[in-house]
């Protein structure tokens, strides 16, 4: 269950008309919050990720599933999808809750540390074309501009 304080963060961001990553980011950064507390693990970044992209789309934020990704990835992305539009929630099963806690428990603290996650930002980074790298280069810029 995020923290109110993500939640109300991302609704802000929404009002500043800001793209459904954006906001999706304070639910991701919650996440690697919690795992460098100690509160639980992950397996890898992408897992810690995962995991924050989830709990935005269950809390309502309009993030479409990937484009290019597991058939399972986007099908679980729907679903999160389709849970954060319905109003009424049913409570989580607590013996599923104590299971997935246990789980991530066991895993390493490490994947949220800042060298594992340069690390994943380079592999994914290496993997885009130029032409998407430059692109979001040049959009960067434009709202640095656009700042100013």
């Amino acid at each position: 269950m995020p923290e109110e304080e993500a939640i109300e963060r991302a609704h802000e961001d929404e009002r500043e008309g800001k793209s459904p990553s954006t906001q999706a980011g304070e639910f991701v950064r919650e996440e690697m919050e919690h795992i460098r507390e100690g509160e639980h693990g992950a397996r890898s970044p992408e897992q810690a990720i995962a995991i924050g992209l989830s709990k935005a789309r269950r809390a309502g934020v309009k993030l479409p599933p990937p484009k290019r990704g597991k058939e399972r990835t986007k099908r679980q992305a729907k679903r999160d999808l389709a849970k954060g539009r319905t109003a009424r929630r049913r409570k989580a099963s607590t013996t599923r809750s104590r299971a997935t806690k246990r789980a991530l428990k066991r895993e390493s603290r490490r994947s949220a540390s800042k060298k594992a996650l340069s690390r994943h930002a380079k592999r994914v980074a290496r993997q885009r074309s130029a032409l998407s790298r430059s692109a979001a280069a040049k959009k960067a810029a434009r709202t640095r501009r656009r700042r100013r």
